[in-house]
């Protein structure tokens, strides 16, 4: 009886214990759940370190090139050295350290800022070289016009309006690789005449730091050196053409002999409708800082850009992008120049327009 009263207390305590315990499932619990912030991304900031800013072309890039930047919702810190190495190698420093996310430069020697790009990797930040290539350099990404066929447009004009004659090289700065390689499509042309003995290069120098002065002493040295028997002159760029024309004014020879210059600046432009220079090689600047703005972003963002040329600079073939130059003369200077709105009528033509 006592075993039987024992077993019924054990069954109705296991009951008890059943009815205690919760056999359904139980509710998720979530935890408070917090608000998600969201961090706006800060905007990727460029900088540019340019040679000059002593020639209207420079100034031309350094506004087109911040618009273009600042359209694509970055930031752009621009400064210049205005031909003095050891301030471009300094201010980059300075960019440098200042955080920026890429580096864009205009060398003014082509050797010296090697230094730059080597600096700029060691902080983590890829450098482009624009318009004018960095030598010896492990450089990211080169972006021009082809300079090489700058030359060969000039040439090509002049030859074909002097076939046969004395001719005058005033080349641009040593320093400056695109003066190389603008020298090197020139006499690609000339070469052919030069070896049948229809064309005779009397006169060829650099002309140091691009400056009109230089070119003028150099075009006041080939004339005395020539006793004036030019028949054509070949200048690197409008700057050096403006100061070879000068010389030629002085001597009074001005518009008798055939003047070759390129940038299309506004005194150069001019000078062709004046009839003293013959002509000069259009480089859309607009289509140049557009280009550099987009891959320069582009690469500070990290992503991938690729390119279809390459180019040696003596370290490494740079991946590379070359816009096609445009000659002008008399004849397409309003369909060229003017279409694209680089200078206007009234720039050219003076008030009138015409």
């Amino acid at each position: 009886m006592k075993r039987k009263l024992i077993i019924v207390w054990l069954l109705g305590v296991i009951l008890v214990l059943l009815a205690c315990t919760d056999t359904s499932t139980p509710e998720t619990v979530k935890p408070e759940e917090s608000p998600v912030v969201v961090k706006e991304e800060e905007p990727v900031r460029i900088g540019f370190s340019m040679d000059t800013l002593q020639e209207e072309r420079w100034l031309k890039d350094r506004e087109l090139f911040k618009k273009a930047v600042e359209d694509l919702g970055a930031e752009v810190e621009i400064v210049a050295a205005n031909g003095d190495d050891a301030l471009q190698i300094s201010q980059a420093e300075t960019l440098i350290q200042s955080g920026i996310d890429l580096l864009v430069i205009v060398p003014h020697n082509a050797a010296a800022t090697a230094a730059i790009v080597h600096k700029a990797h060691l902080a983590g930040i890829q450098v482009v070289a624009y318009d004018r290539l960095v030598k010896n350099a492990e450089l990211d990404m080169y972006i021009s016009f082809d300079n090489e066929q700058v030359g060969k447009l000039q040439a090509e004009a002049i030859t074909a309006l002097v076939p046969k004659g004395n001719y005058v090289f005033i080349g641009g700065a040593i320093t400056d690789n695109n003066a190389h390689l603008l020298k090197e499509g020139v006499f690609k042309v000339l070469q052919p005449y030069i070896e049948r003995g229809d064309i005779h290069v009397v006169y060829d120098q650099w002309t140091k730091d691009w400056t009109p002065a230089n070119a003028q002493a150099n075009m006041d040295e080939a004339i005395r050196t020539t006793n004036g028997q030019i028949d054509a002159v070949i200048a690197a760029n409008d700057a050096t053409a403006g100061g070879a024309i000068q010389a030629l004014k002085n001597h009074g020879l001005a518009s008798q002999i055939p003047v070759a210059g390129q940038d299309a600046d506004l005194a150069g432009v001019q000078r062709i409708v004046a009839g003293s220079q013959t002509m000069t090689v259009y480089k859309p600047i607009h289509m140049l800082t557009q280009k550099v703005a987009e891959i320069a972003v582009a690469l500070a963002k990290g992503e991938i850009v690729t390119a279809n040329e390459h180019v040696n600079n003596g370290k490494k073939e740079v991946p590379s992008v070359l816009l096609p130059p445009i000659a002008v003369n008399i004849d397409n200077l309003e369909s060229t120049v003017m279409k694209d709105g680089f200078h206007t009528a009234e720039e050219v033509y003076g008030k009138g327009g015409e």
